[in-house]
């Protein structure tokens, strides 16, 4: 799985550098077996978002760090590349990727992060729990009478706003949700995020493993 979302981020057109950061032995073996690019971190790291810092302390010469999770092995270059455009903007600090949702099963899933954004596509929060609540109509009709998004769990930083958000301690909004991005709202940065309507199979669970077999392997 990590071969292919290497393989993948590498036909980005807009990466110039693909490094795989991990603290685990196996990972960096693996990594290595296919002539990857790859850092061992420190252990003690509490989320990706703090590898990342770690790997741009150490790589010079990059002003922004891409962040794709090694459970995504259905990523999109195209994905990859909408999220690298959010940086045009020199206002951009942080930037993320939203689909709209279609299904109700994934709109009442916990473990699909939802988010809410305002008129410029600025996230305003990121929940477990579908948001916003409609509250006149009942729950089967809500896909029907309002737009819901999904987050995709790819960031993009800048260098100078990664390295403040990885010295923020936890937040009560992001103890409560399980979401780091909620300690950097909490804390006052922007996330501007980008729209795409590529579906992505992400791997969170074992479920989510047993359903791609199903799907792709027919196994």
């Amino acid at each position: 799985m990590i071969e292919r979302v290497y393989l993948q981020a590498k036909h980005a057109r807009n990466l110039s550098e693909v490094i795989v950061a991990t603290d685990d032995q196996r990972i960096y073996d693996a990594v290595k077996s296919f002539a990857g690019n790859v850092v061992l971190t420190d252990s003690a790291h509490h989320s990706g978002t703090d590898r990342c810092a770690e790997v741009l302390s150490k790589v010079q010469g990059f002003d922004i760090a891409i962040n794709i999770q090694g459970d995504e092995p259905f990523i999109d270059p195209l994905q990859i590349d909408l999220l690298c455009d959010c940086f045009v903007n020199e206002q951009t600090d942080i930037a993320t990727l939203i689909r709209p949702i279609q299904e109700e099963e994934t709109l009442f899933d916990p473990n699909k992060v939802k988010v809410v954004i305002d008129k410029n596509g600025k996230a305003l929060y990121f929940s477990r729990s579908p948001i916003p609540f409609l509250k006149d109509y009942p729950k089967d009709k809500w896909l029907e009478n309002n737009k819901y998004f999904s987050h995709i769990g790819i960031y993009g930083y800048r260098k100078s706003s990664l390295e403040q958000i990885t010295q923020i301690p936890p937040s009560v909004l992001e103890n409560a949700e399980g979401l780091e991005q909620l300690r950097w709202l909490e804390n006052g940065f922007n996330i501007q995020t980008a729209e795409s309507i590529h579906t992505n199979d992400a791997i969170d669970t074992p479920e989510d493993l047993e359903h791609i077999l199903k799907k792709y392997f027919n196994s």
